[in-house]
């Protein structure tokens, strides 16, 4: 009896933490920084996810988002942007930039092609 106990508890705990882990607060994100060039410019490592996996950029200018992939998992190969249909392969140990221009403010979400992967672009 207190062994079922135990168990019910643990997985009540864990279902808890798993929910506030995905669904849990906002995180505050990472603001892109403005490049002399006139770029909103961040650099996103691929590796186990993306990180930073929320980018706060401004609306009516140009974006570049760089991806450095450093894993060989299949998962991570390609980044999709589907609001700016935009997509890029990522090969393993390489920079590859992203660019386009949001031109409207909201939350755009990016991730791998099988979506295991996320990520949130916040257009202010």
């Amino acid at each position: 009896m207190t062994a079922n106990l135990i168990v019910i508890l643990t997985g009540i705990l864990l279902s808890i933490g798993v929910a506030w882990f995905f669904w849990g607060g906002k995180r505050k994100g990472v603001r892109a920084a403005l490049t002399s060039g006139g770029y909103q410019e961040a650099l996103v490592l691929v590796k186990g996810g993306y990180s930073p996996d929320r980018i706060i950029v401004q609306r009516g200018k140009p974006v570049r988002l760089s991806f450095l992939r450093e894993e060989s998992n299949a998962c991570s190969e390609t980044v999709v942007f589907p609001d700016f249909r935009k997509s890029a392969r990522l090969p393993e140990g390489r920079t590859v930039p992203i660019e386009f221009i949001p031109d409207t403010a909201g939350e755009f979400d990016f991730q791998c092609q099988m979506g295991m992967f996320r990520g949130k672009l916040v257009v202010q």
